[in-house]
């Protein structure tokens, strides 16, 4: 465990490839709760050309070391030129900045590319003796001697989002929606506490994808073969260009290299159509929950979305335990299937003071609308009521 030394100088670098810091050092910061900070994750992003300068990805990884050189924390860093890929959208501030005359890209944004799955996002060593306070102010600083607009620090933890409200960041509130296990012995079990109507919609949604004459399978590491990962890029390129009619964010190379470096945590809920895939659901496996990613299919079928995505994951986490499944970026549609809305939250830091105000004042709007919008949200929920009958 490293000694805790506060009050001595820290220096804080940027590194242009993640290959620059040692695995090591970087896990033993991250932990091992979330795979989207491993390592592991965000070096497969960068030697497949996901997130690299060329995509407008440009690595500008954060290194926190003491005066022996010893890694007392770090984050997944980017410097970017637009703002695609973040799921926490902020085109309007851009938009006013630049009809203001200023200049809002280059800017500095703290995240897992192309995931809007919540975690840690400063990633401080537990024996460091710093909290967020510390890096926020090293990647204010970064911003000022690069000259970046501003950080963004999109889908951290609420922890990190109290510390950084508290050191001067601007606060954002934002909506996912979670199933989360309430100590559930199978699906029937869980199928048990909602209402009656809810319930047999669930049984009816189940039935009707598996009579379709696909072939359901659930694949961890090894079992996910190049077969499968060819087959996964084509489903992700119909999503993409079905829903948003661009690139691609993730290359082909992405998915291979990652399924390598992950192994057993990469969980894939694939269907086969006479003995060839046509759709899958991707997952990654953390130590407290499985996080849904990437779907995509070649068929258009009646409730195999919601099969794959929701109720196999739901499967999945009773078999192992799991406390809670995380579907990913929005859908109100998941709430009739479990999966609740729970808050996400996001700090900015911006260097224009009449941006910065301008945006304090919109988020200090937005955040108890935030609120309210769960909350009526929450009324949707399939859960029995108490009292209500079986």
């Amino acid at each position: 465990m490293l000694p805790a030394m506060p009050s001595a100088p820290l220096t804080l670098s940027l590194h242009r490839a993640i290959a620059e810091l040692p695995a090591e050092e970087w896990d033993a910061c991250a932990g091992g709760d979330n795979p989207f900070v491993s390592h592991a994750f965000l070096a497969a992003l960068e030697e497949s050309g996901s997130a690299t300068a060329r995509t407008g990805w440009l690595p500008q990884h954060a290194a926190l070391r003491d005066p022996e050189g010893r890694l007392l924390a770090c984050a997944p860093c980017y410097a970017k030129n637009h703002s695609q890929g973040e799921y926490v959208f902020d085109y309007g501030w851009a938009d006013a900045l630049e009809r203001a005359g200023g200049q809002y890209y280059p800017k500095l944004q703290v995240c897992a590319p192309f995931s809007p799955v919540p975690g840690p996002r400063l990633l401080i060593h537990p024996g460091a003796g710093i909290g967020p306070a510390a890096m926020a102010q090293g990647l204010a600083q970064a911003c000022d001697d690069l000259g970046l607009s501003s950080a963004h620090i999109t889908f951290c933890e609420g922890a990190e989002w109290e510390a950084l409200g508290e050191a001067g960041w601007l606060q954002r509130l934002g909506t996912q929606f979670h199933w989360h296990n309430k100590g559930y012995a199978s699906f029937e079990d869980f199928l048990g506490a909602l209402s009656s109507r809810k319930r047999k919609a669930i049984r009816r949604e189940r039935r009707d994808a598996a009579a379709s004459g696909f072939v359901l399978k659930t694949l961890r590491g090894h079992e996910i073969t190049e077969r499968y990962w060819r087959a996964f890029h084509r489903f992700y390129r119909s999503t993409t260009d079905k829903k948003w009619g661009r690139s691609a964010y993730l290359t082909p190379r992405f998915w291979p290299l990652m399924g390598k470096a992950l192994g057993d945590q990469v969980v894939l809920m694939v269907a086969e159509q006479d003995g060839e895939p046509v759709a899958g659901a991707l997952n990654l496996l953390g130590r407290e929950a499985l996080y849904g990613r990437n779907w995509g299919s070649l068929v258009d079928a009646p409730f195999l979305h919601f099969e794959l995505c929701y109720y196999r994951a739901i499967d999945f986490a009773i078999e192992h335990g799991l406390p809670r499944v995380e579907a990913g970026a929005q859908g109100e549609h998941k709430i009739q299937r479990g999966y609740l809305p729970t808050p996400t939250y996001s700090a900015h830091w911006i260097a224009h003071g009449g941006l910065r105000r301008a945006v304090g004042d919109f988020l200090e709007r937005e955040r108890p609308a935030m609120l309210q919008e769960m909350e009526a949200l929450a009324t949707l929920s399939p859960f029995r009521k108490d009292g209500e009958a079986e």
